[in-house]
């Protein structure tokens, strides 16, 4: 099993990233537009289409208020795994600002690359789309 492990200083604040993270069935819009090209909520699982193609099931294992943590479960679509669990936890940070973590636990180890790559680029859209909206909110 593979694990991917990624991190990043957000300017804004814990209250506004959890209200997008927490929105678990508007990915496409409030968290990762462009990266994210839909999302369909169906009972506990939200299924997610990413603008190259990939679409996946995922479960809404937990949702943590007081933690600021949301944990899911990839549980069919696309990508062939034989387990996948990943959270994206939010710390506040000094001056306003977040640490946006986010961890995903993946098998077979041969798509540890694929997922990171993807990991990468959702932060990079994640951070770059939260800026933007408190930036417009200023």
């Amino acid at each position: 099993m593979a694990t991917v492990h990624r991190d990043v200083l957000i300017d804004v604040g814990p209250e506004e990233v959890w209200a997008a993270i927490r929105d678990w069935g508007e990915v496409h819009h409030r968290l990762a537009p462009g990266f994210v090209v839909d999302t369909r909520v169906e009972g506990d699982v939200r299924v997610v289409t990413f603008a190259d193609g990939t679409v996946v099931r995922e479960l809404i294992v937990s949702l943590d208020d007081e933690a600021r943590r949301i944990a899911y479960s990839v549980v069919g679509g696309s990508l062939d795994v034989v387990h996948h669990h990943a959270s994206m936890q939010v710390f506040a940070k000094a001056g306003g600002r977040i640490r946006f973590v986010w961890i995903t636990d993946v098998k077979p180890h041969s798509l540890a690359e694929p997922i990171a790559a993807m990991v990468d680029q959702g932060i990079r859209v994640i951070q770059r789309t939260l800026e933007a909206a408190a930036a417009s909110a200023s």
